[in-house]
Formats: C-alpha cells, structure tokens, sequence
C-alpha cells in the first residue's frame, strides 16, 4: 500500500517529545484527538536515544517539537522507517482472524511468520487486540510467530518482558 509514498510531504508531520520508551510514545499517540489517519514510532539516536513520532492527518494542535529534538522530528517526518500505531484499519485488527481477513481490513501488506516466510491466508491471527506492523522497503509488515492451537500471534507484545529481568 506505500502510505507514506502517497502522503510524502508536508502532511507528514515528525515530532519529538523525547519519549524513552515506545509504550509512552503510543500513550501519547493514542490521546490525540482527533486521531491522525497514519501514526508511527521511530527509534531515533539524535540527540540522545529516544522514540520519535510522525503523523499523517494530525491535528494542528500537535506540539511542536522542542528546538534540540527538531532533527529527529524531521528524521521521522521522512517516513523511510516506522512502526505503525496508528494505521488505517488497525481499529478493525481485534480478536481472532484470519491471515486474509487482516490484509483485507487494514493497510497491512503482509504478514509474515518469524523465520518462516508469509503466512498462509487461511491460518488464525489471535491479535491479541494488539497490532504494531513496521514499514519494510515501502510495505507495512505484520512478523507474527506461531502460538499454541495452531494460531499466529503478533510477535511484538502488548507487555514485554524487560531483558534481564530474571537475573541481576
């Protein structure tokens, strides 16, 4: 689908508020309202390590970005990387469905199984009312991994666990 191809330019507004982690960022993303028809995270490394975010359909009452994280504000505005939170069809990806009802409802171009490829059309998506596809050269990408009963579910969690987190 290429959303950002079709809305480069100056609809595509990028800012940072230097969120340190991408929950916040999607805390964030998910307040606005109205709500932007295109919103993505980006992992930004200027000036410090952070999450940026760009939006396509934003509100004018989005904040400017503060003058030091200007740079990653435009870096993100670029739409060359990004993983959506915000995209269109992502309020229909709830429950279970199938492989081919997902491409159908969204702006998702593929889904993909870790380490195996696409998945089958016809397999089971337990989305765990919780869906974060990424650009990958110009498509929006769903990396799934497969779960018990034979379903897929999206491999990026709602609540991961932090590394480390059972050792010192």
């Amino acid at each position: 689908m290429t959303l950002y191809r079709s809305v480069a330019g100056p609809s595509v507004l990028g800012v940072s508020l230097g969120h340190r982690e991408v929950g916040a960022a999607d805390h964030w993303i998910l307040s606005l309202d109205p709500a932007p028809s295109l919103a993505c995270t980006h992992l930004v490394r200027t000036p410090f390590p952070h999450v940026a975010i760009s939006l396509v359909g934003a509100s004018a009452s989005a904040p400017a970005s503060p003058a030091p994280l200007q740079t990653a504000a435009d870096e993100a505005a670029t739409g060359k990387f990004g993983r959506a939170v915000i995209f269109p069809g992502s309020r229909d990806l709830t429950g279970t469905l199938s492989v081919g009802e997902v491409l159908s409802r969204s702006a998702i171009d593929r889904v993909e199984v870790l380490g195996s490829g696409p998945a089958d059309e016809a397999l089971k998506l337990d989305t765990r009312d919780f869906v974060r596809p990424q650009f990958r050269g110009g498509d929006l990408v769903l990396v799934t991994m497969p779960a018990a009963g034979g379903l897929l579910v999206p491999f990026e969690t709602r609540d991961p666990t932090p590394c480390c987190a059972d050792h010192a």
